[in-house]
Parts: structure tokens; sequence; C-alpha cells
């Protein structure tokens, strides 16, 4: 592909995946319509960069669809000047959009970032069985999450804020994103 191809298939991203799915805001829009997500994919991969659906890069990493990231973005309502954390090794893409919007991005693993930061939005790039304990932690007042919950095998776009230590969720639309690998609930011996 060109990069003009690249470029038709960023605008056809926006108009008709993430403005169908109630993406409004607009720099929400600008931003995922000017950041090269083929860019953040293997070289064999390009051509599907912005299909609607998940991408598993190297190592299992997940990348989420553009709406799916479209919807929590939206939901997350992300302001220039503001900290975020994107958890998952594919999240690349999603801090790229975040810098794009005027944000100070950290991106780890599936860690705890070392230190004593506070983040206005902490973001997580696959879905989660259960969210880690220290991400409450991890918020500034007024702090927001968005993930993509596991409940009984149905991954759940859900954002939620940061209140005295703990967090309360609104779900927002079911969805097709992958587990992050490192975050997934154990399997259990159960008599």
């Amino acid at each position: 592909m060109t990069m003009e191809d690249f470029t038709a298939a960023r605008r056809a991203m926006v108009l008709n995946q993430l403005r169908p799915q109630g993406v409004t805001n607009p720099g929400v829009l600008a931003a995922m319509g000017t950041v090269a997500r083929e860019a953040f994919v293997p070289e064999a991969m390009r051509a599907a960069a912005y299909s609607d659906r998940s991408l598993v890069l190297g190592g299992g990493a997940p990348m989420m669809p553009s709406a799916e990231l479209g919807i929590l973005l939206n939901a997350l309502d992300p302001k220039a000047g503001e900290k975020a954390l994107v958890i998952g090794q594919g999240g690349a893409y999603s801090a790229a959009v975040l810098e794009a919007l005027g944000l100070e991005v950290t991106r780890s693993d599936a860690d705890a970032p070392s230190g004593r930061e506070s983040f206005d939005i902490v973001l997580f790039e696959g879905s989660v069985a259960s969210l880690p304990d220290w991400v409450a932690g991890l918020l500034a007042p007024g702090g927001r999450v968005g993930a993509a919950i596991l409940d009984k095998g149905v991954a759940r776009l859900s954002v939620g804020r940061g209140n005295g230590g703990a967090i309360g969720f609104k779900s927002l639309a079911d969805a097709q994103v992958p587990p992050l690998p490192a975050l997934q609930a154990r399997p259990q011996f159960i008599f």
C-alpha cells in the first residue's frame, strides 16, 4: 500500500468506524485521523492496520480495534496537559494518539510503574479479567480508567472514575478485544 492508500484508510476509519460508534470528541477524531496506525504494526500486517478488528502483534500483544479505542478515548475525554498511563505491550499506537492530544504518556507492559506518579488517565490495551489492585492508587483526584473488562467471557468497554481509593465503572459497549496476557485470571483448582 502507498502513503496515499494509508491516508485514505485513516479517513475511512474516522468516517466509517469511529463516527458511527458515537465518537464525537473533535480532538480524538483529529488525533486518530492523523496518527499513522500502520507504523505501529509489523510490516506484514500493515494492510490490515485499519480493519475493524483486533490485531495480535509479536509475542501475543493485543492491539485493540480502532473503534473500541475511539469509544474509550471519547468517554475518557482526555485533555492536553494531563498525564496518561497506557498498559499493554501493544499500546504504542494508543500512546501516540494520546500524545497527539497533548498528554504526557507513560507506557507499561503490565506492572505498576515505579515511583509515586499520579495519572489522570489509565488505559488498558487489551481486555482484563479484573483490574490490578494498584491501579486505584495511581489515579490523580478525578482520574479515569478505560478498559475492556471480561465478564463471563464477554469483554465490555468500561470507563471508571477514581474516588477515595476505589473505582466506580460504567459499561459502554460489548467488544471484541483480545486479552492482555499478563492480566488474565489464573486457572484455579476448585473442589
